[in-house]
């Protein structure tokens, strides 16, 4: 799939690389036993490791480490079982120590890959270049007061993963499936829960333009961003951005650059910073991590079966078409209803009634599908009645509308309500020759080549049995009686 953009001068090849900053899902931070609850009051999760009180050292968490690990297997990537934490030095009113506890030379995670879904129906396989471990700073709030920011240090110390990728992306689709793949896996393994509208996941997007086949162009960096919509946007406006200057005769300094949604553009904040001028060193107060082999297979044995695994299982198993199985793994929670719901029933139906009817519903009223009114089991029962005959394509729907409404079963709706198709060809027939003999023009009409009017018999049965007859038999006999 390749993206171009055209300028004065020709196409322009965007390349693009992320660097994902993920929040692990713990109860406490990576250095201290403060809780992580989002939406804390301001500064109530702080203890005097995060605030950096003097003396204070820090203890490394465990099940931080462990989640860090699980994420690494779930990327395919190479665990180094020795690592290194670094202090990345830089000073803001929101980093009480002056330093950022981070990796640098020895990450706990090496290089892996992710397989991207792109619109097409092709895949693309993006590499990636590290995964390693940071506390996270506190916030600024610049809106509180009219001439004061004020400081939140509840996120100073959270455990975070930073995900770095090669620059292997082009364009803002592959950007989008990137990520949105990236958060998929991430929530599967449970080890960070991929909100970005509440900070926990938001990606730096480093984007540069160059003509086909030249050297990578200079970079600029796009901060924090925070959903995969606003990614999107932000390569477009920045890469048009960076062609503009070069055709104008300029050239692009490497700088640090925010998102703004509301101008739809990106604005600069400083000028890009290199490794040096961290000054990164080995923290003094923590030791090397040093991983044993066998406790990092025995997290690889619990790792759940991942989005792509589940994809071409769903595919070859149940015989679904790409899409179908793509948009079905997206959730792990949609996929598990999916499965439960097509216990011993039609795939490809359940599947269809899921993304067709059950997916809008929820999306309108902003539910998830774990909070359906309608559960798994459920709807597999209303598609067993599909199946059998017991009621029509058309009736079906009116019955999961009150199933959405009510909660009840599908077979218990088909019962008090009367809805059960009639499969009896005898009854239908005798509808069908009283239509015949109330129509002799239309009967005519369709003998001499009209064969549109079909319809309106088949109107007229379904419409004298209140839609409860069998398609199939109203089809046939009509066919046989009309010729």
């Amino acid at each position: 799939m390749t993206y171009l953009l055209k300028g004065e001068t020709g196409d322009w090849e965007v390349v693009i690389g992320m660097e994902v900053h993920a929040q692990i899902t713990a109860k406490s931070k990576l250095f201290s036993g403060s809780a992580t609850d989002f939406g804390a009051e301001p500064n109530s999760q702080v203890s005097m490791v995060d605030a950096a009180m003097p003396g204070m050292l820090p203890v490394l968490n465990k099940y931080c480490v462990e989640q860090a690990v699980r994420t690494g297997l779930g990327l395919n990537a190479q665990i180094n079982n020795f690592s290194v934490f670094e202090r990345k030095n830089y000073f803001y009113p929101d980093l009480p120590q002056g330093y950022q506890i981070s990796q640098f030379l020895h990450p706990i995670v090496g290089k892996g890959i992710i397989e991207i879904d792109l619109p097409d129906g092709t895949t693309k396989e993006i590499g990636v270049t590290r995964l390693h471990m940071e506390q996270d700073a506190g916030k600024s709030l610049h809106d509180q007061h009219p001439s004061k920011s004020f400081v939140d240090l509840n996120r100073s110390g959270c455990a975070l993963m930073e995900i770095v990728s090669e620059p292997d992306l082009r364009g803002p689709e592959e950007s989008a499936a990137y990520l949105s793949k990236l958060r998929m896996i991430l929530r599967y393994l449970g080890t960070c829960d991929g909100n970005m509208e509440e900070g926990s996941m938001r990606a730096d997007v480093n984007v540069s333009v160059r003509k086909l086949g030249a050297d990578l162009g200079t970079r600029c960096e796009i901060k924090n961003v925070n959903s995969v919509k606003a990614v999107q946007q932000a390569i477009d406006y920045e890469a048009k951005r960076q062609i503009e200057i070069i055709e104008g005769g300029g050239t692009i300094k490497q700088e640090t650059r925010l998102w703004d949604p509301a101008k739809m553009e990106t604005r600069s904040m400083r000028s890009k910073e290199e490794a040096h001028d961290y000054r990164y060193f080995p923290d003094p107060d923590l030791l090397p991590l040093e991983l044993d082999e066998a406790w990092v297979q025995s997290i690889k044995k619990t790792l759940p079966e991942l989005p792509d695994q589940k994809k071409h299982r769903f595919m070859k198993d149940y015989g679904l078409p790409l899409y179908d199985a793509t948009t079905l793994i997206a959730e792990r929670s949609r996929a598990d209803y999916f499965e439960s719901a097509a216990n011993d029933r039609d795939p490809k139906l359940v599947a269809n009634w899921v993304l067709n009817e059950l997916l809008a519903l929820l999306n309108k009223d902003n539910r998830d599908i774990t909070e359906s009114p309608i559960k798994a089991p459920q709807l597999g029962g209303l598609v067993a009645l599909i199946s059998d005959n017991t009621i029509s394509g058309k009736i079906a729907k009116e019955v999961f509308a009150d199933m959405y409404e009510s909660g009840n079963d599908a077979a218990k709706i088909v019962e008090s309500k009367g809805l059960k198709q009639v499969t009896d060809t005898g009854a239908i027939e005798k509808v069908i020759d009283a239509i015949i003999a109330a129509n002799p023009d239309n009967v005519a009409a369709y003998r001499s080549g009209k064969d549109k009017l079909f319809g309106f018999f088949v109107g007229q049965v379904m419409k004298e049995t209140g839609g409860k007859a069998n398609p199939n038999i109203v089809n046939d006999l009509l066919k046989k009686k009309l010729s």
